[in-house]
């Protein structure tokens, strides 16, 4: 049986300031979507397919980053403890006491993007499309920092690789924080890149990342241990199991809108310049 490091959550200290890992797996997030997109944009197809230029990934970061931590905490207001936070609504700006949701920060993401497209006058599906693939190594970053925080911590288990966690208990845990990071993380975004490295239809890549990142969440989360305050909920299932339901109904829509529209409508709408053809049934 395996016992849990127990890294101190402080990586480390300037003067009165206390640096977090946590939030240093955030800048790794942020960083990796910018190196990766400046590599992806590097080349001629990715260019002229998302309609980006380089100096423009700046910016969308920027949009995105503001849509994670807003959409995140709104989302965890508003998925887990809508009561609480109605009796004490000055704690929703008490963000240093944790409390970010993934499926929250997902429409923060999207409704930050659609914005950045609006204002900028850029076609939305080729933006997402080109973010999407980006997104998930942030995403294993994400859970490195539950893993060193010691929370987010799974069920009890036998399993040779159960994991104590001291400051739980002393029983053999999964170590769901560690199948997330593989899953989530590395498993999508390899498929990601994978499926994006060839022209896809409009809204396929992320269709895919709305389906397969529900269905990674869904499984670890028989492994995760439901949070205290909300226990299992109805059919068995968690809180984050109940929100990747409408995620990967969504996903698979998308993939099936995206592969049933005519190709001509496509690649009109990766390049607003192509005329239209002749109407007819889809």
């Amino acid at each position: 049986m395996l016992i849990h490091p127990e890294i101190d959550p402080i990586a480390f200290t300037l003067g009165p300031i206390a640096v977090r890992w946590y939030g240093l797996m955030y800048l790794v997030a942020f960083a990796a979507f910018f190196l990766l997109g400046r590599a992806r944009l590097a080349k001629p197809q990715f260019a002229q397919a998302s309609g980006l230029a380089q100096r423009e990934l700046e910016d969308l970061l920027f949009w995105g980053a503001i849509g994670v931590v807003l959409g995140g905490r709104l989302g965890y207001v508003l998925f887990y403890k809508p009561g609480y936070y109605v009796a004490h609504p000055l704690e929703v700006f008490a963000v240093w006491h944790g409390g970010m949701s993934f499926h929250g920060g997902l429409i923060g993401v999207i409704a930050a993007v659609w914005l950045y497209c609006q204002r900028r006058g850029r076609s939305f599906w080729p933006v997402i499309d080109f973010c999407a693939p980006l997104v998930p190594i942030g995403l294993a970053a994400g859970r490195l920092g539950n893993f060193i925080n010691g929370e987010l911590w799974g069920r009890p288990t036998d399993l040779p690789w159960a994991m104590v966690f001291p400051r739980v208990d002393s029983l053999g845990r999964h170590p769901s924080q560690l199948y997330e990071f593989a899953g989530e993380g590395l498993a999508l975004f390899a498929l990601l890149w994978w499926f994006s490295a060839r022209p896809r239809p409009a809204g396929a890549v992320s269709g895919l990342f709305l389906a397969g990142y529900a269905v990674l969440r869904f499984l670890a989360e028989f492994a995760r241990e439901p949070d205290a305050f909300l226990g299992v909920l109805s059919l068995g299932l968690t809180m984050g199991q109940w929100l990747c339901l409408p995620m990967f109904a969504a996903g698979l829509a998308l993939l099936v809108w995206a592969y049933r529209r005519r190709p001509a409508d496509s690649r009109r709408a990766a390049d607003p310049q192509q005329p239209a053809g002749p109407r007819g049934r889809a």
